[in-house]
């Protein structure tokens, strides 16, 4: 919902509001694009942060990948694109502790309501649009989501240190222009993570 109303707020269409929640389907890009579109940023910086942001999936499929080993290339497409922060998440770490259940399936039956969910709650944002008072703090739903996710992801020392580091600089680097603190923060946040791995 939060996106959606993000999205109308800063001047987007509904139409390509809601093709932007369809196509991009990532809460934290969504809310950086529709930020800095309606600064009017250029659009090779939106298209670079959208990048930028979505490079944890990456990551996300290198580790999820040997399950869905077994998988046609159709369906690992299809996998793909329902790939977000919180099916990764919950996905992982069932996986991890039963080696017995049907992946794709236990998968899609987490991806496919969160992708439903999503889209219907976008379309009510972009209803609701500025309309939302400013009491119901809507855009402090997306870090509380967020840090669900990531308690408990941090299972080691290289986990711990990029989540330290990653979240500090974010808030040293938040004024930053072009929502370039979020783009900083991640990079170094994953890079403190690689590093730390390496040298344990």
């Amino acid at each position: 919902m939060v996106a959606g109303v993000a999205a109308v707020g800063a001047g987007i269409p509904p139409i390509e509001a809601l093709a932007m929640s369809v196509v991009i389907f990532a809460g934290a890009s969504q809310l950086a694009a529709a930020e800095l579109i309606g600064r009017n940023a250029p659009a090779v910086v939106v298209v670079f942060t959208v990048f930028v942001i979505n490079l944890r999936m990456v990551m996300y499929s290198a580790s999820i990948a040997p399950y869905f080993a077994r998988q046609s290339a159709k369906w690992k497409g299809f996998l793909s694109y329902l790939l977000t922060d919180q099916a990764y998440a919950v996905s992982l770490l069932k996986f991890e502790r039963n080696g017995d259940v049907s992946r794709r399936w236990y998968y899609l039956g987490i991806a496919v309501p969160l992708w439903v969910v999503w889209q219907i709650a976008t379309v009510a944002g972009i209803a609701l649009g500025s309309g939302v008072p400013d009491g119901w703090h809507l855009d402090f739903a997306v870090p509380l989501v967020f840090l669900a996710v990531l308690i408990p992801a941090v299972t080691d020392r290289a986990t711990v240190a990029a989540a330290v580091v990653g979240g500090t600089v974010a808030i040293v680097a938040n004024g930053l222009p072009y929502n370039l603190g979020l783009i900083t923060a991640a990079v170094v946040g994953i890079a403190t993570g690689l590093l730390v791995e390496e040298v344990a």
